[in-house]
């Protein structure tokens, strides 16, 4: 079985993305006879996933270019994260 994502166009031309999950169709004997598949629109999930990766993107750019000290710290209370003006005040770089 594998996956696969690709673009199919509609008769308008409408871009839509497919994932495809295919397998081998085999007979009785074990000897491949052609390919089965199953297709589904993601098109929804693609626009979605682009749109999230912005946002992260954004927040990213945003923390890092804050004109205050910003740390994240792990459940062990060690910092592990911080941005640029945390940076320019302790000398510490990433």
């Amino acid at each position: 079985t594998a996956n696969f994502e690709f673009p199919l166009y509609t008769k308008t031309g409408e871009r839509v993305e497919v994932l495809l999950n295919a397998t081998t169709r085999r007979d009785a004997n074990g000897n491949v006879t052609g390919v089965v598949g199953v297709g589904q629109d993601i098109s929804e999930m693609k626009v979605a996933q682009k749109q999230s990766e912005t946002i992260a993107n954004d927040l990213t750019k945003l923390i890092d270019t804050a004109n205050a000290p910003i740390f994240g710290i792990d459940t062990k209370g060690r910092v592990n994260e911080w941005n640029q003006k945390a940076v320019e005040i302790t000398g510490f770089g990433k």
